[in-house]
């Protein structure tokens, strides 16, 4: 850092390297990269101490909770409504109350006018209205906290394919909202050894472990959900075609459903659709969201399932 720096920015490039330090850091090591000499930092965090900097100091070394810690954001006006629109999105698709979206929505409806600051508050206190499960809670946040320091996390996982949990050490890589419903976690599963996907409200307990990893380089979010329809990435694809019908079509083409989508229009308005995905169960939810506007041309295990719901479907309706 050039000495020319003022003792603000400074402070803000001290307060970044505390914060990004999950073991802290020594004295001497933010000197040296200040570039300025010991008693200068001294004083420098006592300053970020008077601020309301939550610092906590351990064998010489220094860092910041990350529990107490208040980031400070400046957001433009647009910037603020893209945040609520992503809040609004996440709120949706949550299978659980996150307290911590309402906590951000009231904080984030500061920088509206009014009525739009009436508007996000409303959002913020319809969310508190559902009820809470603090298990769920506790188990993201520590999901979170190990995310963010690159520990692993001991989590016990209960699958919708099995009668009991089981318990797995993972290095958590990112944590993903999906459109489907529902929180995930995808991560090195020391299990498997492999990269997998756990979706967090199955997830029953989550301890912070010792150990910490690294995040390949190879790694990279959108490449490896590129052949998931939702959250549910794997090395092979499957062919999905659907046909839709002629009033169905239209909003079909309104949009890029999948990056993968193939579109053919038919001489009838009706139009043939096809993606190639990991996981053609994933489509389920989607596809029996448009009823009988849809039909599964293939996989044959798709359209059994679809057939099977659709009998299913006729006889509760028949009894």
């Amino acid at each position: 850092m050039s000495r020319s720096l003022n003792r603000s920015a400074r402070l803000r490039f001290i307060e970044s390297l505390l914060l990004r330090s999950r073991q802290g850091v020594t004295v001497q090591e933010i000197a040296s990269a200040c570039n300025v000499h010991r008693r200068t930092i001294y004083r420098d965090l006592i300053l970020l101490d008077e601020a309301g900097i939550p610092i906590w100091q351990q064998n010489n070394k220094y860092g910041i909770n990350r529990d107490h810690y208040l980031a400070t954001i400046r957001l433009g006006f647009h910037e603020a409504i893209a945040l609520y629109f992503a809040s609004r999105l996440l709120a949706r698709h949550a299978d659980e109350h996150n307290p911590h979206i309402v906590s951000a929505l009231h904080k984030l409806a500061t920088t509206f006018p009014e009525p739009l600051a009436d508007l996000i508050n409303h959002t913020a206190e319809t969310i508190r209205s559902q009820p809470i499960n603090n298990q769920y809670v506790e188990v993201l946040k520590n999901i979170s906290n190990c995310w963010a320091e690159n520990r692993n996390v001991l989590i016990t996982y209960l699958s919708i394919h099995s009668d009991s949990p089981t318990a797995r050490e993972l290095s958590p890589y990112v944590i993903e909202p999906s459109n489907t419903g529902g929180m995930y976690v995808i991560g090195f599963d020391s299990s498997s050894q492999s990269i997998r996907t756990f979706k967090i409200e199955r997830i029953t307990q989550a301890q912070p472990l010792e150990s910490t990893y690294t995040i390949p380089s190879s790694f990279e979010l959108a490449t490896y959900l590129t052949n998931a329809w939702g959250i549910m990435a794997g090395q092979t694809t499957e062919k999905v075609a659907l046909r839709f019908s002629p009033q169905a079509a239209p909003i079909i083409k309104e949009r890029i459903w999948h990056a993968s989508q193939s579109l053919l229009p038919l001489s009838d308005g009706s139009l043939e659709f096809s993606v190639e995905i990991a996981d053609p169960r994933e489509m389920q939810p989607w596809i029996r969201s448009w009823g009988a506007e849809v039909e599964v041309l293939e996989p044959k295990s798709l359209r059994q399932m679809i057939t099977d719901d659709a009998q299913r479907l006729f006889q509760r309706y028949h009894k």
